[in-house]
């Protein structure tokens, strides 16, 4: 987790930290602003580096879902890979907003932007809707017990495709995860106070 800048806010330094750097792909290097939101906490780059090289194979084409969106690092890192369409879901206003401004700006390809809890949206999808996702990135606020229901909903909404991968950043005291029994850890690192893994989801029948 990246330290807390300690210089005063007022200062060029503190106002430069708010960005987000895109890692690779079309917009690589490129900087985009994130709002000063309590717990917002972008996937550090080095992080954010190692997830994708895993996923360097699966990406390109694919539907994504980025729950708990935050500063939208893993969604916008996934569309300057060549994923098809993402779907972001964050309930914060201010989120939302420079979301919506940093994929105008960067002028993004297909994707969704929705202001909502993630468990409320997960919830609220019809069962079996048709749209499969081939990769999710769930990071969502740390030591608030939230992966359980949220994976819980995933399976039972049907949103996801065959094989699908599913990334999961929690805080690194949860060792243990609730997890379907089809879903087989894929890699798994710690960093700090953050633990990352990238499961991989056979057919449950």
């Amino acid at each position: 987790m990246p330290r807390k800048n300690s210089v005063k806010r007022s200062s060029p330094r503190s106002q430069s930290a708010a960005q987000l750097r895109i890692i690779g792909g079309q917009w690589r290097s490129r900087r985009v602003p994130f709002p000063d939101v309590e717990g917002l906490r972008p996937t550090p780059d080095r992080v954010r580096e190692t997830l994708f090289n895993w996923l360097q194979v699966a990406v390109p084409g694919a539907r994504c879902l980025d729950l708990f969106t935050g500063s939208g690092a893993l969604g916008l890192e996934a569309l300057s890979r060549g994923a098809t369409a993402v779907t972001f879901i964050d309930q914060s206003p201010a989120v939302i907003k420079q979301l919506k401004a940093n994929l105008q700006l960067l002028k993004a390809p297909q994707h969704e932007v929705v202001q909502a809890s993630a468990l409320d949206w997960l919830r609220q999808q019809p069962e079996d809707l048709g749209v499969r996702y081939d990769v999710v990135f769930l990071d969502p606020p740390f030591h608030k017990g939230l992966v359980s229901e949220a994976v819980a909903l995933l399976e039972s909404k049907a949103l996801l495709a065959d094989n699908a991968l599913i990334y999961i950043e929690t805080e690194s005291e949860l060792r243990v995860l609730d997890l379907p029994a089809h879903w087989h850890e894929h890699r798994a690192k710690t960093a700090g106070q953050v633990t990352y893994r990238l499961f991989t989801r056979a057919s449950a029948h």
